[in-house]
């Protein structure tokens, strides 16, 4: 009888601790849902913050091809191209010497770039020659939101802050392109950059 009752109070023991482990793995599992979750969340006002960038100029992309229907054809199938393609076709552009370091920063940050990756190497080749470098001072205004853009631009040193309607979407440093969807999109600037350290990059016209 006495073997009997230590038996069962060894199994209601070993289901004790059994439960307990149990609800211990369910505490971690949810902790590791929760922060699942927070990132998710995270990304996705990420994700918000920048296609509220890129929807304005899809939307005068759209609005453009509506009132010049024969060149939507052509502006597809050359994929991000500036919509007066012919006319830059017959212009020489200059060749900026450059250092071989600033040439490959230049064609690194254009290919790390979804909307200037899938151009023709040539054409990549000639974006990286004809760049010249400008210097700006710490919280000078490079590109302010709504303006005509005919330049584009990729970091070379410092760090820049980047807002749409006076909210800050992000930080951007070296090796970044910006500035190509005004030049890619025949659109005004869709958002604000400033430069938050003394600041050079690599500009083409």
């Amino acid at each position: 009888m006495m073997g009997t009752l230590r038996d069962l109070q060894y199994a209601l023991q070993e289901k004790i601790e059994e439960l307990r482990q149990r609800d211990a793995l369910i505490d971690e599992l949810e902790l590791e849902l929760d922060q699942k979750d927070e990132l998710i969340q995270k990304l996705q006002n990420e994700l918000d913050k920048y296609r509220s960038v890129i929807r304005p100029a899809t939307q005068q992309v759209q609005s453009r091809s509506e009132l010049q229907e024969h060149q939507r054809t052509k502006r597809q199938a050359i994929s991000a191209e500036p919509a007066n393609v012919q006319q830059l076709s017959h212009v020489t552009l200059p060749n900026v010497p450059k250092s071989a370091k600033s040439k490959e920063l230049i064609k690194s940050a254009i290919l790390d770039n979804d909307f200037m990756k899938n151009l023709e190497m040539s054409q990549i080749q000639e974006i990286v020659d004809c760049m010249h470098p400008v210097d700006y001072d710490r919280n000078s205004c490079i590109i302010k939101e709504g303006d005509v853009g005919s330049l584009v631009y990729v970091m070379e040193e410092g760090k820049v802050e980047v807002s749409k309607e006076g909210l800050k979407l992000c930080t951007m440093g070296p090796g970044k392109v910006f500035g190509e969807l005004a030049i890619l999109y025949n659109c005004t600037r869709t958002a604000t950059v400033r430069s938050r350290r003394n600041y050079r990059c690599q500009m083409k016209v």
